[in-house]
């Protein structure tokens, strides 16, 4: 049964055109993640669902006495309120509570998951992330037909996401919700609606099997529109011709030409275009020795020690409040350490994208917020403007001479992180990056920091971007200590839950969520660490007695991974020639429904095995620079 149906749906915000005579509707039980690119208006949609907002035009209709509760992106709340205070106000009129006390006894259970012990805080002594987890504890308790949740797993470390995922999983009721975790959509939805170009597109799947549709779906509108260009072409052609237009069919024939001529060509979302830039990095980087840090009784950093090197790939994770800020901070030089030493090289540049959005002013126009670090800056493709840069990162025109203020919180990050990438840095510093910024935001920030030529340092609680950009990760694993494992999230994992086997029957196993049990502390993290001297079960490593550095068997190719070698790249342009021919064949059968599905599988089976050519060829591209070095 629909719980809401929204048709015709239109709805503009000053010049921006968010929904252009669109539909939606919510069934019984469905749990839906909704996507698209800052700026859209995803937010504005889930207003509407939950009564906030009301559209231009359009009809909105819900079943008659649906009960929903909805979670904002920024919370408000009353002031004065204590944490039990706020929640009680919010769910007192919930019927399966019969006191007080009953509420507040749920309430602590679910705070606690989410790191909240003190609940006679006042909430507006809270941090921003806190007062999220206590608004998200509020709608959890209710008995709602429908949530609308606006970003629920920001500010959430791996193990509350995790208990997040498994509640969102079990709940009987119907969800809506953005989130930018691909993990978590994967997990929770089993429906992905997509907001592009004013236009809602429904996926009856998770994430997942989105990317494939979607992949689909575009493949067919670029084979549609070739079919389309080739018929115009020959219609133009007969026009040209000097057709007479008294016959009937003549008319008919040049009214088909028209129509054809008038329709509108599918539309392309432009790439955030975020070439590589940087500074040259010298030989020494970033030295950390014996760090320590603490705030009073808390001990953040107890004797941390680690060298960076170039190219290295680190993420940061640990619970909230754990020190992982701190750390990024201290390597910044906005933070002094207790004791110990960060050396800074010489030719180092850091680039510190924290969560704050530091020194942005919202009055500022859009182009002269970038033009104060540089009116051009040099990439690959050579000298390119403060405007051209905008655009590529999806700022038009249109929105260059607008103020900060008018972007909505996504936009105002990715500004952001332009602005620090503008200043060329070959060290970068990102804290949370992934809050805020929309997936196809992240998946080009990936790519780009693909080919970074300089050491990327992350704070992330995003699993998939873990195990997407990091090699090694640093893992808070309390009362100071920060241990070295190797590989991205889901090999910390692994070896989280092999140094900690009593943890695997519980919900979470495998976090580094506040464990104290013996890790030892982080003088593990060496330069050693990179030359991958790590035991097979990617337990921290440890120091040599000598100089950090483990023994290497000298390394060479096996008999097959030669031959792999001299053939891989043919094979990869075989590959790449074939999806080529089977692009035109597409184009040649849009209207062949059949031959068209028979052609897009065997497109999807073809990329697929050059996809798994390419990972291969990676892996021997590195090995054979490897050999290379070591001759």
């Amino acid at each position: 049964m629909s719980l809401i149906t929204i048709e015709h749906l239109t709805k503009s915000y000053t010049e921006r055109l968010l929904f252009d005579d669109t539909a939606f509707s919510i069934n019984e039980g469905e749990k839906v993640g909704l996507i698209g690119i800052n700026g859209t208006g995803k937010s504005t949609l889930l207003k509407i669902v939950a009564g906030l907002e009301e559209p231009d035009n359009g009809s909105v209709v819900r079943r008659r006495n649906l009960y929903i509760r909805y979670l904002p992106q920024i919370p408000a709340f009353t002031a004065g309120d204590t944490v039990l205070d706020a929640i009680v106000r919010d769910n007192r009129d919930e019927p399966h509570f019969s006191s007080r006390e009953e509420i507040e006894a749920s309430a602590k259970n679910i705070l606690t998951r989410l790191g909240i012990y003190d609940f006679d805080e006042k909430v507006e002594h809270l941090s921003g992330g806190q007062r999220k987890r206590v608004a998200l504890t509020s709608v959890l308790l209710s008995t709602a037909d429908l949530l609308v949740l606006d970003e629920p797993t920001n500010h959430l470390d791996s193990e509350m996401a995790d208990w997040l995922e498994e509640y969102l999983k079990k709940f009987r009721g119907a969800l809506l919700m953005i989130t930018h975790d691909r993990y978590f959509l994967d997990s929770v939805t089993n429906r992905i609606v997509e907001l592009d170009k004013g236009k809602l597109y429904s996926y009856q799947t998770n994430y997942e099997g989105f990317v494939k549709l979607k992949a689909e779906r575009m493949d067919m509108a670029v084979a549609s529109e070739r079919k389309r260009q080739t018929i115009l072409r020959t219609e133009l052609a007969w026009m040209q011709r000097g057709a007479r237009a008294r016959s009937t069919k003549q008319k008919a024939h040049i009214q088909r030409y028209e129509a054809l001529r008038d329709m509108d060509a599918p539309e392309f979302d432009k790439e955030v275009e975020m070439e590589s830039i940087s500074s040259r990095l010298g030989r020494t980087t970033v030295e950390v020795k014996d760090l320590c840090k603490a705030y009073g009784n808390k001990v953040l950093l107890k004797d941390f020690t680690y060298i960076f090197l170039k190219n290295d790939r680190v993420g940061i994770i640990g619970p909230n409040g754990s020190g992982k800020s701190t750390l990024m901070k201290m390597i910044a030089g906005w933070v002094q350490p207790d004791s110990g030493t960060i050396e800074i090289g010489q030719t180092v540049k850091i680039g510190y994208f924290s969560q704050e959005n530091e020194a942005m002013d919202e009055n500022l126009k859009v182009i002269d917020y970038i033009r104060n670090v540089a009116e051009y800056v040099q990439t690959k493709d050579g000298s390119i403007s403060a405007s051209q840069m905008l655009e590529r990162f999806l700022f038009p025109g249109s929105v260059q001479y607008t103020t900060i203020s008018r972007l909505s919180g996504g936009e105002k990050r990715r500004l952001y992180l332009l602005r620090i990438l503008m200043d060329a840095p070959n060290v970068l510093l990102l804290d949370e990056p992934t809050n805020d910024l929309d997936i196809r935001t992240l998946t080009i920030l990936e790519d780009y920091l693909d080919s970074f030529q300089g050491i990327v340092i992350t704070v992330s609680h995003d699993r998939y971007f873990l195990d997407r950009m990091v090699r090694r990760i640093f893992a808070f694993e309390g009362d100071g200590n920060v241990v070295q494992y190797e590989g991205g999230f889901t090999d910390y994992q692994a070896a989280y839950q092999m140094k900690h086997p009593e943890l695997l029957g519980g919900n979470g196993a495998g976090r580094a969520g506040g464990s104290r049990s013996g890790s030892g502390n982080s003088g593990a993290g060496s330069a050693a660490g990179d030359t991958g001297a790590d035991g097979a079960d990617g337990t921290a490593t440890k120091k040599s007695s000598q100089d950090g550095r483990a023994h290497q068997k000298k390394l060479k190719f096996s008999f097959k991974e030669q031959r792999e070698w001299d053939t891989i790249e043919d094979e990869i342009a075989k590959l790449e020639a074939d999806l080529e021919a089977l692009d035109g064949q597409i184009a040649e059968s849009a209207t062949n429904y059949g031959k068209l599905n028979q052609l897009m599988t065997e497109k999807a089976e073809k990329e697929a095995l050059l996809e798994e050519k390419m990972d291969r060829w990676m892996y021997l591209q590195e090995l054979a620079e490897k050999i290379a070095a070591q001759s």
